[in-house]
C-alpha cells in the first residue's frame, strides 16, 4: 500500500543556543541557535535520507516558533499539523560545548510550552493513519499527563491500523513525577510498538536487567518484533524475529557533540527497515549515521543527506 507519508511523529521541537566555547554554560558569551528535539532530530534524518515526513506539535506564536518551524520546512518535512499557539511560549534550551567527547552540560527551559498543552484533540487521525509508520519517543510522553495520552493514542491507532510503531525510550527523568511512574510509563508505551530501541543505562533502569540480552529478552516478552539496545562505542545489540546479534559501532576520529547520536541511529535504522533491508544492513546505517551525528556541532546538523548516504556505500 502506497502512503502519502512514509513516517510522522509528534513531539516538542525547542530552540537550542549553543556556546560557543567549552566551559560552564553561565561563562560563555555567544550561542549558536539551532533547533532541539529528540522527534524532530529524528525527522530531521529521515527527510535527509530521502523519505516523506510529517511533524505534528505546536508552537508558539513567537519568534522562536516561527524559526523552528521554518527550520523544519526547509527540511522538507510536513508542517501541516503544526500549530501556533497564542496563549503559550515556545520552549527552549542551553547546552554547553565539551572537547573531550563527554555529555555536554544542558539547560532546559520548556515548562508551561505550548507542546506540553498538546493532548488527544491534536491528532488528525485521517493525517496520521495517511502514514506507513509512526515513531514515537518517552520524551514527548513526558512533557505532561495529557501529552502521554496522546503518545497512547497515536501508537494504538497506528497499530490496530496495521501501521509499525518504532519507538525510543529516550529518557527525561526530571520530567516524571517519580522513577516508578516513569518505568511503568514507558514499559507500557513499549508493549505498543514493534521495534524498541533503549539505550543500555536505559534498559537497565526500566527493566531491572543488567545485559542487552536480557533487556531486549524483557520488551521482546511484551509484544517487540525487534528490540535493538544501544551500547554506545560498543555498537548495538539485537534481538528480533530473524535471530539476534551485535554490530560493532562505526569508528570516528573525533567525538564533537554526543547529543542527538542515538537519534541520528533511529533515522539510519528506520529508513533502512522500511527500504526493506535487513536487520544487520538497517544496524550498519543506524551506526553509521550515528558516528555522523558525534562528529559536528549541534544536536541535528551532522546528519547525513541521501547522497551521502549512498556515496558511503549503506
Amino acid at each position: 500500500m502506497k502512503h502519502k507519508l512514509d513516517v510522522v511523529t509528534y513531539g516538542e521541537a525547542m530552540l537550542l543556543l549553543v556556546a560557543d566555547k567549552p566551559g560552564l554554560i553561565e561563562s560563555a558569551d555567544l550561542f549558536h541557535k539551532r533547533t532541539a528535539g529528540a522527534e524532530t532530530n529524528v525527522a530531521i534524518g529521515l527527510a535527509r535520507l530521502g523519505l516523506k515526513v510529517g511533524w505534528a506539535s505546536r508552537l508558539g506564536d513567537d519568534s522562536m516558533g516561527r524559526y523552528l518551524r521554518g527550520r523544519m520546512m526547509a527540511e522538507g518535512i510536513d508542517c501541516s499539523r503544526v500549530f501556533s499557539d497564542a496563549q503559550q511560549k515556545t520552549g527552549f534550551m542551553f547546552k554547553g560545548m565539551t572537547t573531550d567527547g563527554s555529555d555536554p552540560p544542558v539547560e532546559y527551559h520548556r515548562k508551561g510550552s505550548a507542546a506540553s498543552h498538546m493532548g488527544v484533540q491534536d491528532i488528525d487521525k485521517e493525517w496520521l493513519l495517511s502514514a506507513g509508520h509512526l515513531h514515537a519517543t518517552g520524551v514527548f510522553a513526558a512533557i505532561s499527563p495529557s501529552t502521554l495520552l496522546a503518545s497512547h493514542q497515536t501508537m494504538a491507532l497506528m497499530r490496530d491500523a496495521g501501521r509499525s510503531v518504532s519507538f525510543d525510550p529516550n529518557l527525561r527523568p526530571s520530567l516524571w513525577s517519580s522513577t516508578e511512574v516513569m518505568r511503568q510509563s514507558i514499559n507500557e508505551l513499549a508493549a505498543r510498538a514493534d521495534w524498541v530501541l533503549p539505550g543500555l543505562e536505559e534498559g537497565r533502569l526500566l527493566t531491572g536487567e543488567s545485559t542487552p540480552e536480557n533487556i531486549a529478552r524483557f520488551y521482546r516478552r511484551l509484544g517487540a518484533k525487534l528490540v535493538v539496545v544501544k551500547l554506545g562505542a560498543q555498537g548495538a545489540y539485537f534481538d528480533g524475529e530473524g535471530g539476534c546479534g551485535r554490530v560493532s559501532a562505526f569508528p570516528v576520529a573525533r567525538v564533537v557533540d554526543t547529543v542527538g547520536a542515538g537519534d541520528g541511529f533511529a533515522a539510519g535504522l528506520i529508513s533502512a527497515l522500511l527500504e526493506g533491508r535487513s536487520v544487520l544492513q538497517a544496524l550498519q546505517r543506524a551506526v553509521w549515521v550515528g558516528a555522523c551525528a558525534v562528529q559536528v556541532l549541534g544536536d541535528s546538523e551532522g546528519l547525513p543527506t541521501r547522497s551521502q548516504l549512498e556515496a558511503a556505500g549503506f
